[in-house]
């Protein structure tokens, strides 16, 4: 199940976060913050079940964090929980995300790292094509941008 994150989400997604070599928590805690003056969203992947009956899905396993702006969404983190991987999360995150972006934002976009070569296959199977290398766009060095139409 596929569904917009909640504040109750929050410890998970924390812990998500965790797996993330730059995260980025600020971005995190204002999409959870209805209050926020921040375009930022954060849609969530569940488990099946719904253990508390709250209709909310089971526990979130995957998270994706974008941020629309000048026609695009740009995805700034998607994440899998290692024991939940290969079953097709990641896809249908960036599917929902570019569902509801709609005509606003036509295009998704990502930077990842050069040698992410398992991010880079993802974004390449979801038909994101390479744009450019971005030198010391991380503070471990260079990323390179996708951009999907």
């Amino acid at each position: 199940m596929i569904r917009p994150a909640i504040p109750a989400d929050r410890a998970t997604l924390v812990r998500l976060q965790s797996f993330l070599p730059e995260p980025s928590p600020n971005l995190l805690d204002n999409a959870l913050d209805a209050a926020a003056l921040t375009p930022a969203t954060a849609l969530v992947s569940t488990t099946d079940a719904d253990a508390d009956g709250d209709g909310n899905g089971g526990e979130p396993v995957a998270y994706l964090l974008a941020v629309p702006g000048d026609g695009t969404t740009y995805v700034a983190e998607l994440v899998v929980d290692p024991e939940h991987r290969r079953e097709g999360r990641a896809q249908a995150l960036l599917s929902a995300c570019a569902g509801r972006a709609g005509d606003d934002a036509h295009a998704l976009t990502v930077t990842v790292a050069p040698d992410n070569e398992a991010a880079r296959s993802l974004y390449r199977a979801c038909g994101f094509e390479r744009v450019e290398r971005l030198p010391d766009f991380f503070d471990d060095g260079d990323a390179v941008l996708y951009r999907r139409d």
